[in-house]
């Protein structure tokens, strides 16, 4: 039987519960902000009928657009007070200056919303939310994707924003998230993943599941998907992976396993050079090097490509 990359995204959408119906988005822009450089919106989204999304915009301060557009996906890192802020803030793990200064200054207009259980979205434990959505027949990480991929339909619809040029970047769970999106949403043009490249079977045999949250667990996945099986729905899109090689959340067996088995699949579809996997040093953090990586990768292939 011939692989089909709609049908295999439509049988991964189908694992990942009992999603929301799409309706109209409705959007508020609360307040604008002038910040280092940059422009700020904070964004109250309206998706579904719960609880509203808190989101940040950030453009740049120069022109009008439209401008290439970067989904930052906010880490975990048991900072369940962060969230979007990470995007302006920044993490211990993470360089300076932040993710909105650095896109900004490129020309990118970057956003990021709160994920389930976190800054303005909590009070709600994560294992108390997981529980819940599992009972109810829904699944977090789904429902995660599914907020992620609805804020994309609203800042695709934007008159600011070109919507044939979107990236989408994240450290650890934002990682995770950054490919697990670029897999569904074929209009993620470049995606850029840092310490979230988690092989699901190494990290079994590995004994590595309790270094990760509840959230990302889907259930009967490996029925059906490899981690392999997932990622090679980006192909041929440019993707940049970088992992720290002490890295205990990202076992070094498994990151080989799949920069190996991508080769092949960027090779045949004659993208060779759109896959660049990095392992450098360091544990679960960006470093310096990563920064200079992945900033010139996202300029050749978002804003030259």
């Amino acid at each position: 039987m011939n692989w089909n990359p709609d049908d295999e995204r439509e049988k991964l959408n189908r694992l990942l519960g009992d999603l929301p119906a799409d309706g109209p988005i409705s959007a508020k822009v609360l307040k604008l902000e002038e910040r280092d450089g940059y422009y700020l919106e904070t964004v109250l989204l309206e998706l579904y009928g719960m609880d509203p999304i808190p989101a940040y915009v950030a453009k740049p301060r120069e022109g009008t657009g439209p401008f290439p557009l970067v989904l930052f996906n906010h880490s975990h890192g048991g900072n369940y007070g962060n969230g979007r802020k990470e995007m302006i803030v920044s993490s211990p793990y993470l360089q300076e200056p932040s993710f909105a200064k650095v896109l900004t200054d490129m020309g990118c207009v970057v956003c990021c919303i709160d994920m389930w259980a976190f800054n303005e979205r909590g009070g709600k434990t994560e294992s108390e939310l997981v529980k819940e959505m599992l009972w109810n027949g829904q699944v977090m990480w789904g429902m995660m994707l599914y907020d992620n991929r609805r804020f994309l339909d609203y800042m695709c619809g934007r008159q600011d924003i070109d919507a044939s040029r979107v990236a989408t970047i994240g450290m650890s769970m934002g990682g995770l998230m950054s490919w697990w999106l670029a897999a569904l949403d074929e209009r993620i043009k470049v995606t850029i993943d840092i310490c979230g490249q988690v092989e699901a079977q190494t990290l079994i045999a590995k004994r590595g599941l309790d270094h990760h949250g509840f959230y990302s667990y889907v259930p009967g996945l490996l029925k059906h998907f490899t981690t392999l099986d997932i990622q090679k729905l980006i192909v041929p899109r440019p993707r940049m992976s970088l992992v720290g090689r002490n890295d205990r959340l990202c076992p070094i067996e498994g990151v080989e396993l799949l920069a190996g088995g991508l080769r092949e699949y960027y090779d045949a579809a004659g993208k060779s050079e759109y896959w660049q996997p990095f392992i450098g040093g360091g544990g679960h953090m960006e470093t310096a090097e990563m920064r200079t990586l992945w900033t010139s990768f996202l300029a050749k292939h978002l804003l030259d490509g």
